[in-house]
């Protein structure tokens, strides 16, 4: 096996089963106009193959509207007259990125109106919610996805190759770390993202720990059965969160475990690694969107360091999305897939609460 070879042998975007000259594009109506739709959605969705933004919606009508001025869309509207069905005739599905426990409204009216769904992780504040938005969908035409950057990201993709084809032996362990400077970044300790109400249980796991937690599922193809947590806050910012810092272990069964950590005040910092019976290979950086992946693969006594061309990791994700919707197939990250997520992050607060372990 020329192992180098068998890196560099990517197929680009090898999920892609559509002609978007033929069969696009996915007309989207946006809803959320915070800092993440503005600098990451819209851009990506104007580079896209298979989208393009036709709807904006916002709290703030007059923003919405000149918003959608700039970029050139169809219009801008209220949540309410989004609630109503205004301009309905204007998209085919919607984008949502609010609030996580703002998520399910906009999903219910969305599947009322027969129109489908990416909604940002994580998919809401609690599992409750989560399973109102899973059967509001279930029971529509509506189709869901939510929104997982890495099931469309090349190296994570090439580390489910290694396991399929058998090159790294028997999976084993996976360790995964995602940490930020969340207050560097936005300087607000009364954001949402500290506030339980709107976040959810915490602010760690919750927003970011969720990364190591469902990519070790997308490589290991494969559900926790059980947790275990620890956690600590003592930053002022975070006197209403339990995980200022937060270290998790998933119990796959079959000895197979995956030891996870993330901190929302330490300095940026991702990694995904796999350790398998008989090789490893490490992502690193690993989750962060705007950085080249550099992914190691060692076997037997060979080590092979390959550095892909960054993608951007929304346009993949958005074109992913349409694509499966042009084609009529399956989403890898659909309701039932994210609820999976939902019950663990739960479990995970608990564990860490408890100190004991968590079945799932």
């Amino acid at each position: 096996m020329d192992l180098q070879r068998y890196l560099e042998d990517v197929t680009a975007r090898d999920w892609q089963a559509s002609d978007p000259g033929e069969d696009g594009p996915v007309r989207l109506a946006m809803v959320g106009l915070g800092w993440w739709v503005r600098e990451k959605s819209i851009p990506a969705v104007a580079q896209s193959d298979f989208c393009e933004t036709r709807v904006l919606v916002s709290r703030d009508t007059a923003d919405a509207r000149a918003l959608a001025h700039e970029i050139d869309a169809a219009v801008g509207i209220s949540g309410e007259e989004y609630h109503d069905g205004v301009a309905t005739d204007e998209y085919d599905a919607v984008y949502v990125c609010t609030p996580n426990a703002t998520h399910l409204p906009y999903v219910e009216t969305a599947a009322d109106l027969g129109k489908d769904v990416l909604c940002e992780k994580p998919m809401e504040a609690s599992v409750d919610r989560a399973e109102r938005m899973v059967d509001a969908v279930g029971g529509s035409a509506s189709r869901l996805m939510v929104a997982y950057r890495m099931h469309t990201e090349p190296a994570v993709r090439r580390v489910v190759d290694l396991l399929d084809d058998g090159l790294l032996g028997d999976p084993v362990a996976v360790h995964g770390h995602m940490s930020q400077p969340l207050l560097s970044m936005i300087p607000d300790p009364d954001q949402w993202r500290l506030d339980p109400d709107m976040a959810g249980p915490g602010a760690s796991v919750t927003d970011i720990g969720l990364y190591p937690l469902n990519t070790a599922r997308f490589v290991l193809d494969s559900d926790p059965v059980a947790v275990q947590a620890s956690m600590d806050a003592d930053g002022e910012a975070f006197a209403a969160v339990p995980d200022e810092r937060a270290a998790f272990t998933l119990d796959f069964g079959d000895g197979v475990y995956a030891t996870c950590t993330a901190s929302q005040a330490a300095a940026q910092s991702s990694h995904l690694e796999v350790i398998g019976t008989e090789g490893t290979a490490r992502v690193d950086p690993a989750f962060f969107p705007d950085q080249a992946r550099r992914l190691s693969v060692t076997r037997a006594k060979t080590t092979v360091d390959t550095t892909f061309d960054q993608v951007d990791q929304m346009e993949e994700e958005f074109d992913y999305f349409a694509d499966c919707l042009l084609a009529d197939r399956d989403f890898s990250a659909d309701g039932d897939h994210a609820l999976v997520d939902m019950r663990a992050i739960e479990a995970i607060y608990e564990a860490g609460e408890t100190g004991e372990r968590v079945e799932l």
